[in-house]
Formats: structure tokens, sequence, C-alpha cells
């Protein structure tokens, strides 16, 4: 090992250390569920006011060579949440982020309005893009390392969506949106997504069919399938996703496998292993997240911590290293060949306010 990847690891390490002492013996309440993307407030909640933040210390070598730009302690999220029921059946979800500098709707997550009744529901505003894949659906927070794809795609986008509920654990939505390729001189380009929700037994699915336009008139197609497999302590994630130009019907030439087994021993602790691999060779220019030429490789393994678990407050510790080889076709990837990436840092889940609708009493 390099001298310097010591000095940083050993660095980002003492401050995990450092950091468990604080809330290792802090009392354990039984902690209100935190809301997942794609979830919405409690039926009872007016308005439910989240924080949410994460630090890390990371250091990055490509080669063998620090990486100085790219390595040293940063601010990864910063971001509020507001949730909440208007009426029965109709709820709002914000998300705004504030740890990059963009423009006001550019760093909202989603932003929208949500109306259930019966099986059916119907949305609108600023949504995620309904691509199917367990990696894609996880909130970026709580991801430490990810595939090409995932680094790359625009996932936030303005639409309407409609839903049915076919079974009580199986759940179709449709949705149209603003295009993830559209540009601030075309906005009028768009994508069709069909997404399917799946809970059997140990087996979860986030199968998804998506057209997305990537030039006027122009299509590349998505078939991406997400299936999730629990035993007891144990999760095993594998993602599948091919992606096609229109007209053409070739397999695996511009694809993403995503495999993360996991482990948790009790509720504080959990370890996981993932593995991702990314390749376009599609030779048409369609792809705009996988550049032409990419075919890469990315293995590595982590660990989180909950010192603290309280009932409307968490903080999470973490630490991990992954590694990537192969050819990324985009140069300005921070993943590329020979890429270390090791982090460490701390995560805390803060539910500032809570006014719920009092309850008539007969």
């Amino acid at each position: 090992l390099q001298p310097d990847f010591m000095k940083h690891f050993l660095k980002g390490i003492g401050a995990l250390a450092l950091a468990i002492p604080a809330g290792a013996f802090a009392q354990e309440v039984a902690p209100e569920p935190r809301l997942q993307d794609g979830e919405g407030p409690m039926p009872s909640e007016i308005v439910r006011f989240d924080v949410e933040a994460r630090v890390d210390y990371r250091y990055t070598g490509v080669d063998g060579h620090t990486d100085k730009k790219h390595s040293g302690f940063e601010g990864r999220y910063l971001s509020m949440r507001v949730d909440g029921t208007i009426i029965p059946g109709l709820t709002y979800s914000w998300v705004q982020r504030f740890n990059k500098p963009q423009a006001f709707f550019e760093a909202t997550a989603w932003m929208y309005l949500n109306y259930e009744i019966g099986r059916w529901g119907v949305q609108g505003g600023k949504e995620v893009v309904a691509i199917g894949g367990f990696e894609y659906d996880r909130a970026p927070i709580d991801l430490y390392s990810c595939s090409v794809f995932w680094n790359n795609v625009p996932c936030y986008q303005f639409g309407v969506s409609g839903s049915f509920g076919i079974t009580p654990s199986d759940r179709l939505t449709f949705q149209v949106t603003q295009s993830p390729f559209h540009t601030s001189e075309n906005k009028d380009m768009y994508a069709y997504n069909l997404l399917w929700n799946g809970h059997h037994g140990c087996f979860d699915a986030l199968y998804s069919a998506n057209l997305l336009e990537y030039a006027d008139g122009r299509y590349i197609s998505y078939l991406a399938l997400g299936n999730r497999f629990s035993f007891g302590k144990w999760a095993l994630e594998l993602d599948l996703m091919n992606r096609a130009a229109a007209h053409q019907t070739f397999l695996f030439k511009d694809c993403s496998v995503m495999a993360e087994l996991a482990f948790k021993p009790s509720d504080r602790w959990r370890v996981h292993a993932k593995y991702t691999y990314d390749v376009n060779h599609a030779d048409n220019g369609a792809d705009l997240i996988v550049a032409q030429g990419t075919e890469l490789s990315m293995a590595g393994a982590g660990v989180e911590f909950y010192p603290l678990m309280k009932r409307r407050h968490r903080l999470r510790l973490h630490a991990g290293c992954y590694y990537s080889w192969g050819a990324n076709g985009n140069a300005d990837n921070l993943m590329q060949n020979k890429t270390l990436f090791v982090n460490a840092g701390l995560t805390w889940d803060m539910n500032l306010l809570n006014i719920k609708r009092k309850q008539r009493v007969n």
C-alpha cells in the first residue's frame, strides 16, 4: 500500500472512532419510521419536517497515486423533507437539497401532490423517474459507491403518473415525465415509464420498461429488472438493466449489473459487499448515461453502525473500501480504471417537527 493511502485511511478511521463513543451508550427507544423515497406521511400527520445530513472523509487513489482534488473531508448531502396529509387520501412531499450550488428547482429532488382512492392513485409535480432496480431506488444518502449508470442518471423530472394496485402486493405505475436528456434549448422531450412494484414473501421486485427521448423523435429503451431476496438477517439485491435504441433488439451490448449482499446481525449493525458492471459496446451514440466504449467493474465492501437510535433522531456511522477497473468512456467521471475509494463518515436524520391532526372523541 502507498504511504499516502495509509495516512489518509488512518485519518478517516480516526474520525470514525472518535465519533462512536458520543452515542454508543445512548438509550435506545423505538424509532419513528424513517420515510423512504416514494413513501408518504401517516394519515394523521398534517406536517412532518425532517432534516438529513451526511459528512464523509474520502480517500481517492488512481493507479496508486493520491487524487488530492477528490480526497479529504466533505459534506456529501444536506437536505430537508416536508410531508403531510391535506385531506384523507391527498398527500404532499417536498425534498430540497442544499449541498450543491444549483438553481432552486434544480436542487429540488421532488415536489409533488399524490391522491389515492381505493386501488387507484394519481400524482403530479417533480418526481423520481420510474426506473426499476434497487440501487436506483435507494436514497442517495444511503449509498457509498455505485454503478456508472447511477452516477450519471438525471433521475428527478417534472411529470405525472397514475398507479393501480392489482393485488395488495402488486402495483403498476405508468408515468410520463420530461426526458432526463432534455436541454435548456429543447424542453419538449419526454420519457414514458411503466413500473411494477411487487412484494411476495422473501422476494421483492422493481421491474420497469422505459422509453426515453434522447433527441427529437429518437428514443432509447430500458428494461430494468430489480430483484431483492430476504432471508432473515441476509438480503441480496440483484439488478439487471438492458438499454437499446429504437428499432434495435440486441441484448447485453449496453447494460448494467448491480449486486449487493447485506448482513444485519442486529438493528445497529449492517455489513455489505457490492459489485457493479457497466458496459456500452452498442456503437450507436444513443446512450447518454453510460458512454460508448465503457466496460467498467467496481467491487467493495462497507459497514454501518447506529450508535444513536432515539424516537425521532438517529445517527449512523459508516466506513467502506471500493475499487474500480476497466474502461470508462466518460473521462469526466470520477470512477475510472484502477480507482480506489475509501470513505468513513456519519449521517444524521432528524425529525424536527411533527404536527398531527387531532382525533375526534365521540
